[in-house]
C-alpha cells in the first residue's frame, strides 16, 4: 500500500438505458461507484486521461455485444499507480497505460482464454476517476509521451501492431496501402509502417486527410469515393518505381476491396476465385495480446512515436458528450481524448496527485 488517501468512491461514466426517443438506445451517465479494497495482486490507478473508440458510439447505439448496464465506457486509459496490494511495489507512483483486454497474454495465434474488451461490458471500462485493476493489466508508459498521448495508445496500438507487424509482417522497402486514414488504428498503422521503413499509400474520403497523411510520411493517396481510386494508387506506385505492386493492404473498412486492387464500416468482404488464384492472403486481425501491446509500446519508445490527437477535451468526464458527438460525425483525424487532470510528460507531477 501507499500513503495516498484511499478513495471510498469514484465518479464513472456508465451505460444506462436511454430515456426518451433520442438517437441512442443507451445513455452515458456520470455516477459515483464504490472503490473496492485492494487484493494482493491488484493496484489502484488514478486515471489521468482516457481515449474514445468507435466502439463507445456503437455501444450507445446498441450495436455491440455484451453491453452491460452500469458498466463504465472506455477501452483506453492512462494513469498513475497510487496504491498497491503489494508492499514496496515498484509500480507505485509510476505512470502506466491499461491493457485494454482480458484473456490473451502471449499466444501468437490467439487468446488463451475467453477474450473480452474493456468498456461497457462485464469487465468494466476506463472512463472513471479511479480504477482497481490486476497488476498484470498495466504497462509502464513511454517516457517521452504526455498522458493525453498515452491514453490514445492501448486499443489502437495493439490492433495496428498485430495487423502490420505480426500478421502482415511489414518489412523495410515494402509497399503498403492503409485504407480509411484518419482513425486511430489507421494512423498508428501508418506510423508503425513508416518507422519500419515501408512505403505507405492511403485512402480517405477527403483530400485534407490524405494531405495530412502525406505530411506524416505517406507517399500519396486517393479518395475512395472516386471510382478509379485503385488506378490512382497504381499510378502512384508506378511513379515511385515502375513495376511496383502492393505487398500488403491494412483495411478495417471492409467491402469489395479485393476486387478493386476489414469490419468497421461494412460487415461483408467479397473474395472471388480470381483473388485466390493470384495467391492473395486474407488474414483476419482483431486487437492482440498483452505481449503484442508490450512490443508495440517498446517500438513506440524506440522510435519516439507520438500518437495523433484530433481533440483533447478538458474538464473531465463531465464533458464526455462532446467526444461521443465528434466520433459520431466521423470528422476526426486522430484520437479524441479526455484529460481528467493535468499531467506532464515524462516523470509524473506528484504535486498534483
Amino acid at each position: 500500500m501507499s500513503s495516498y488517501p484511499y478513495p471510498k468512491v469514484s465518479k464513472a461514466l456508465v451505460v444506462q438505458k436511454a430515456s426518451g426517443d433520442g438517437p441512442y438506445k443507451f445513455d452515458a451517465v456520470l455516477e459515483e461507484k464504490p472503490v473496492s479494497e485492494l487484493k494482493s495482486d491488484e493496484v489502484l490507478l488514478k486515471i489521468t486521461a482516457v481515449g474514445f473508440n468507435h466502439k463507445d458510439v456503437w455501444v450507445r447505439k446498441g450495436m455491440y455485444p455484451a453491453i452491460t448496464v452500469g458498466s463504465p465506457y472506455g477501452g483506453d486509459g492512462a494513469g498513475i499507480v497510487v496504491a498497491s496490494g503489494t508492499s514496496d511495489d515498484t509500480l507505485l507512483n509510476k505512470r502506466v497505460l491499461l491493457n485494454p483486454s482480458h484473456g490473451w497474454k502471449s499466444d501468437p495465434v490467439g487468446p488463451e482464454a475467453y477474450f473480452s474488451i474493456l468498456g461497457s461490458s462485464p469487465t468494466g471500462g476506463t472512463f472513471a476517476e479511479y480504477l482497481v485493476v490486476k497488476r498484470e493489466q498495466v504497462i509502464p508508459s513511454p517516457e517521452h509521451l504526455e498522458d493525453i498521448h498515452v491514453a490514445a495508445l492501448p486499443v489502437g496500438a495493439v490492433t495496428a501492431w498485430r495487423a502490420t507487424i505480426v500478421n502482415a509482417q511489414i518489412q523495410p522497402g515494402q509497399n503498403v496501402l492503409i485504407t480509411g486514414i484518419g482513425g486511430g488504428v489507421a494512423l498508428l498503422a501508418l506510423q508503425f509502417c513508416i518507422a519500419t521503413g515501408a512505403n505507405v499509400y492511403v485512402t480517405s474520403g477527403t483530400k485534407e486527410k490524405i494531405d495530412r497523411a502525406v505530411g506524416l510520411g505517406a507517399k500519396g493517396g486517393a479518395n475512395y469515393k472516386d471510382k478509379d481510386w485503385p488506378a490512382q494508387i497504381n499510378d502512384l506506385l508506378q511513379k515511385d518505381k515502375k513495376g511496383s505492386t502492393l505487398d500488403a493492404v491494412i483495411d478495417s473498412a471492409g467491402g469489395n476491396i479485393f476486387g478493386q486492387i476489414g469490419r468497421t464500416a461494412n460487415p461483408t468482404v467479397t473474395i472471388t476465385m480470381k483473388e485466390v488464384l493470384k495467391n492473395h492472403q486474407f488474414i483476419g486481425s482483431t486487437m492482440g495480446s498483452r505481449k503484442d501491446l508490450e512490443d508495440a509500446t517498446a517500438f513506440i519508445s524506440k522510435h519516439q512515436i507520438v500518437p495523433i490527437l484530433s481533440r483533447v477535451i478538458e474538464g473531465g468526464l463531465e464533458n464526455a458528450e462532446e467526444g461521443f458527438q465528434l466520433l459520431a460525425r466521423g470528422e476526426q483525424f486522430g484520437k479524441v481524448v479526455i484529460r481528467l487532470r493535468e499531467a506532464a510528460g515524462g516523470a509524473s507531477d506528484q504535486s498534483k496527485l
